[in-house]
């Protein structure tokens, strides 16, 4: 089953089913009005939902409109909780490489996580507003996951029994003032903008086989300007699955229904697989030729995040944004 959700009807949009090919789509105010409160419902209202994704698929005269990914907001517009992860260590161990630091060994065994911005996504189609370019404007590609409920101490071995959704995520990161932030010992803030989500959320069986051992075995394509940044698969080198991020979430407190849990960006050891974001680019620049070379984000350019079926079908729709100044930022880039 594939949900999104129209930016009309208030600030959490109106729900629709979406069929496998994204070109239709279905309003269901009956079964319920907008994600967060089918989410909230999940045991009741989910069969009606899958029973609307049925008749979408297979009845050509139902009461059905085009699905224009333009038109979306987020799937969720906003969220209770959303949590994002570092769950690839590769990222990280590059990133420690590139200024010659060493791996702390409790990185191996206990996730880095931090808690982002939840009150406003942008959309799937909504342009990264270049607030300053010296800032270090960023793409992260990633996985996330939309939870029921899910109890404080929850064990990682039921964790994964609790991921009702699944959706694409553009992780905005601005580089350069994430240096500053951490070293005040109090986490992430400026640095970490509003995110987007995928055009559409998919239910656990639209990934089939690909959905096992706590990952997603699939490639996750990353475009600049139509040039390709990295295909790395999200089921390789996950050092902590989503059952271990989750159990890590729940440690000390309960996650309510609805909270959005990020893998972090995704990234593989093969670096024939490219990469998920440009800090990943700069830093491989940094190890092999001394210093990084591609600039970040400015003005103008086109972000696109897509994963593929293995026979070749769009899973949850693109992320697509263009880089838009503000505040009478100018395109140019930090190098």
């Amino acid at each position: 089953m594939k949900l999104a959700s129209l930016r009309e009807g208030g600030r959490d949009g109106t729900l629709v089913v979406v069929d496998s090919t994204h070109r239709r789509c279905r309003r269901v105010p009956e079964i319920a009005p907008t994600l967060q409160s089918a989410i909230d419902n999940w045991q009741q209202v989910a069969p009606a939902l899958h029973a609307t994704a049925r008749t979408i698929e297979n009845d050509n005269a139902a009461n059905f409109e085009d699905f224009d990914p333009c038109a979306c907001a987020s799937p969720l517009p906003r969220a209770y909780q959303f949590a994002d992860a570092s769950a690839y260590l590769n990222y990280v161990v590059l990133v420690r490489k590139a200024r010659g630091a060493e791996m702390p060994a409790g990185l191996w065994t206990d996730p880095l996580m931090y808690q982002g911005l939840s009150d406003g996504f942008l959309g799937p189609r909504e342009s990264i507003p270049l607030i300053d370019p010296e800032w270090g404007l960023d793409l992260e590609a990633e996985i996330a996951v939309v939870l029921d409920d899910v109890p404080m101490g929850t064990d990682r071995r039921v964790a994964g029994n609790h991921v009702i959704l699944f959706m694409l995520l553009n992780d905005v990161s601005l580089r350069t003032l994430v240096p500053s932030e951490l070293s005040k010992g109090f986490g992430f803030f400026h640095s970490k903008p509003a995110s987007a989500f995928s055009p559409v959320a998919v239910t656990p069986d639209e990934l089939g086989d690909a959905w096992h051992d706590g990952a997603v075995h699939l490639p996750l394509i990353s475009t600049l300007n139509g040039e390709l940044i990295g295909r790395p698969n999200a089921g390789v080198d996950m050092t902590f699955g989503f059952p271990e991020l989750i159990a890590h979430a729940a440690k000390s407190r309960n996650l309510a229904a609805g909270t959005i849990l990020g893998s972090g960006t995704v990234s593989n050891q093969d670096a024939s697989a490219g990469a998920s974001c440009l800090a990943e680019v700069r830093m491989r620049e940094a190890i092999t030729g001394g210093s990084p070379k591609t600039p970040f984000l400015v003005a103008g350019d086109r972000v696109r995040i897509e994963m593929l079926s293995r026979d070749g079908r769009s899973i949850f729709g693109a992320i697509e944004q263009e880089v838009v100044p503000v505040d009478g930022s100018v395109g140019q880039s930090s190098g």
